[in-house]
């Protein structure tokens, strides 16, 4: 019997083949849209972690100043090289403390000039950053104390100034000064936040100073703790001494902040997250749409059959049987566009993925609750068409012309 009545429903849907496209393309807009947006956001958030990764391990950020609503950074005190030797000193359980001071330069080879980010720092950057070289050598401890003029590039700058030629032992010009190609860093490619970081050339801090800053001032120190130490307590020893040594007393606000590589992660994982859920559910509205669509063509379609549902019914039919035909009916246009949407989403998330170069990240429980969403929109929207035409008088129905 359910045979005969899912025939009778394919019969029904082939016979208007264009108005059951569009009634079934709501659903597969809807499906589609919800699997698209919810794997394109777990490739997002996956490629978030990946490049907070690549920003070092147990890392802590120590900037001048303080940031956020009503704070401002623009008094605060500098660091110094006084501070870098106190805190390298007196921290425990930390691997290294680099710092970091920056700034835009342009860099020329030849004909070729590009403006690019350069920092100074030395090689315990490598260790904060877990960022290697892959070819050439790090600064020599003469270099780093005499100023000497070394640079390492990063892949980009490398690609923009030499191309195919080799760039170990040339010597660049960074603004005025002509510095010596001694390494080159590992591709680490663009960062959650769009900036390319592999743009940057680095360089002895005291070159930096005397060469292109003209001061003596550290924008940045990174504290990398060790891997069985917790970064709470690490974060707690670098505030207490930066407090120590900026002279801030009880009561005052600190004129530092101190973060946590992993409380920022989690705070742009969640980010990340809530945009995923928010974006899935402004796609499923669309599926409540499509549902809507369904159950208007359905009562279209019961007033168009309505003597062909008169005439079962005087001949026999039983009004489950008209009610399963036309439930049926809608649940079958349902499912047809339940299936061409998971795989349109899919598509369209794979094509997305890989034109925004992020993981593709296919989440089976989501293709299935969109599916099965795309089943019931069916059944609770198709029940009352179907319903309808179940308890309809046979007689009337003969009579309708």
């Amino acid at each position: 019997m359910f045979f005969e009545t899912f025939k009778l429903a394919i019969h029904a849907i082939r016979r208007n083949a264009l108005r059951s496209f569009l009634t079934l393309l709501g659903i597969v807009i809807g499906v589609g849209a919800v699997i698209a947006m919810v794997t394109i956001g777990n490739g997002t958030t996956a490629k978030v972690e990946a490049d907070m990764a690549k920003l070092g391990s147990n890392l802590l950020f120590v900037r001048p100043g303080q940031f956020g609503p009503g704070r401002s950074s623009a008094s605060a005190k500098p660091f110094n090289a006084r501070n870098l030797i106190e805190l390298r000193s007196q921290l425990r359980g930390v691997r290294a403390v680099a710092p970091v001071a920056r700034n835009s330069v342009t860099v020329v080879y030849g004909s070729e000039s590009r403006t690019v980010s350069i920092t100074g720092t030395d090689n315990n950057y490598f260790i904060t950053q877990d960022w290697p070289l892959i070819a050439g050598r790090q600064f020599l401890d003469g270099e780093l104390r005499g100023g000497r003029a070394v640079c390492i590039i990063g892949e980009t700058v490398r690609d923009e100034l030499f191309g195919s030629a080799p760039s170990l032992g040339r010597r660049i010009r960074v603004n005025k000064v002509s510095c010596e190609v001694i390494g080159l860093l590992e591709v680490k490619g663009q960062s959650s936040f769009g900036t390319d970081q592999d743009d940057i050339v680095l360089m002895p801090l005291r070159t930096y100073h005397r060469r292109i800053a003209g001061n003596t001032d550290i924008g940045i120190i990174y504290v990398s703790a060790m891997g069985e130490v917790e970064t709470a307590k690490v974060q707690a020893d670098v505030e207490r001494l930066l407090r120590e040594h900026r002279k801030i007393t009880a009561g005052e606000d600190d004129d530092f902040a101190v973060a946590d590589m992993k409380q920022i992660a989690a705070t742009q994982t969640a980010t990340t997250t809530i945009l995923t859920v928010l974006l899935g559910a402004v796609a499923g509205v669309s599926l409540l749409v499509g549902g809507i669509g369904i159950m208007n063509i359905m009562l279209v379609s019961v007033t168009e059959r309505t003597r062909e549902i008169g005439i079962r019914l005087a001949i026999g039919a039983q009004e489950s049987q008209v009610l399963m035909q036309f439930l049926v009916e809608a649940i079958v246009l349902s499912l047809f566009g339940g299936v061409i949407g998971v795989m349109l989403g899919l598509a369209l998330a794979g094509a997305a993925s890989a034109g925004m170069k992020i993981p593709y990240i296919v989440d089976p429980n989501i293709v299935l609750i969109a599916f099965g969403f795309s089943a019931l929109v069916g059944i609770i929207f198709g029940y009352f068409p179907a319903r309808r035409a179940a308890r309809m008088n046979p007689i009337e129905a003969l009579r309708h012309e």
